[in-house]
């Protein structure tokens, strides 16, 4: 299946069927924490990317091929950003008119300053945002957003949205070292989220291969500053251990590719989720792909991750790392 993937392990969502309605890499941000590397280029135009029937004959496979209890979730989450997708109310509605399982939609939340991206993700059971910055000049640095969507929309969107909504609103903090780490910075990210009123606050670290080479996460004392100033709501998440639920594939290459457009792997991660395989198809599966040039290895943290071949991370640092300032306004 080229749309639905999983269930794989999901720190926040337990189980969790994947729902990709964007081609790789379509988003109006270029963070650089990305897992999927950079974003070339830029887009921020909602459109239909993926026929809506074509999504809905690979749920229905996926859900006929699963006994009950198997899923946790349907989590609607793009490799980009799935609010481009303009038939993302459609999609939630029909995937809940199919099934009693919960429907989330992980979202960098930039398009929620849209009265009808709100309405579309009112369906939805939870809404997982990210929120990782809490002025302008962070949110530029952190994000490198497409020129429409400015911080004062991000949060104003929120507000609005969280106004109206009934269900679970669980945002996400990523936070970057020497980025938004700083005791001004989380207490920005902190005032922006008290007018938001999340249900929970999810602090998560780039634990996977970020696009940029100096992205590192916080030390120690840079979480146990989080934790303290985004208050009781907030908790960090850690990746979830777990093994990927791969029927529907019909190779160990066509599995591999299935989960790395969405999921960056390290080598030993790879081989665990593809086991089901004899150990020489894996290896001989593994040596197709690289030599072909349909996956790609790179390195970070000295760690290496298996990652898909049209994703773009530089061998180089773009720029130094550098503290941010949060004295400019929004805008």
């Amino acid at each position: 299946m080229a749309c639905v993937f999983g269930p794989i392990p999901s720190r926040r969502l337990g189980r969790s069927l994947g729902v990709d309605p964007v081609p790789l890499k379509t988003c109006n941000w270029n963070c650089v924490y990305c897992q999927l590397g950079r974003t070339r280029p830029l887009t921020n135009e909602r459109r239909v990317y993926v026929p809506l029937p074509v999504l809905l004959n690979e749920v229905d496979q996926a859900l006929a091929a699963r006994a009950p209890g198997e899923i946790d979730w349907v989590t609607i989450v793009g490799s980009g950003e799935p609010t481009l997708h303009s038939e993302i109310g459609d999609l939630i509605r029909a995937i809940k008119v199919r099934t009693t399982i919960p429907v989330a939609v992980i979202t960098n939340g930039a398009l929620i300053y849209l009265p009808e991206v709100r309405g579309a993700l009112c369906a939805a059971d939870a809404v997982l945002p990210t929120f990782s910055a809490g002025s302008a000049a962070v949110y530029r640095a952190l994000h490198r957003p497409h020129p429409e969507t400015t911080f004062e929309r991000l949060l104003e969107g929120l507000i609005a949205f969280r106004a109206g909504y009934r269900g679970k609103l669980w945002v996400e903090v990523m936070l970057v070292r020497g980025v938004n780490d700083s005791e001004e910075a989380l207490r920005d990210i902190a005032a922006a989220l008290q007018r938001v009123q999340p249900d929970r606050i999810d602090i998560t670290l780039p634990e996977r291969p970020p696009a940029e080479l100096w992205v590192e996460p916080p030390d120690a004392e840079g979480l146990m500053r989080a934790t303290a100033i985004l208050g009781a709501a907030a908790r960090v998440v850690h990746p979830a251990e777990g093994s990927f639920d791969l029927r529907g594939y019909a190779n160990p290459v066509e599995a591999i590719l299935a989960i790395i457009a969405r999921h960056p792997m390290r080598v030993e991660e790879l081989e665990r989720a593809v086991a089901r395989w004899a150990p020489d198809q894996v290896r001989a599966a593994l040596q197709t792909l690289e030599s072909s040039g349909a996956a790609q290895v790179i390195e970070r943290y000295g760690t290496r991750f298996w990652c898909a071949a049209d994703a773009f991370y530089p061998s180089t640092a773009s720029a130094p790392r550098k503290a941010v300032t949060t004295s400019y306004g929004c805008r």
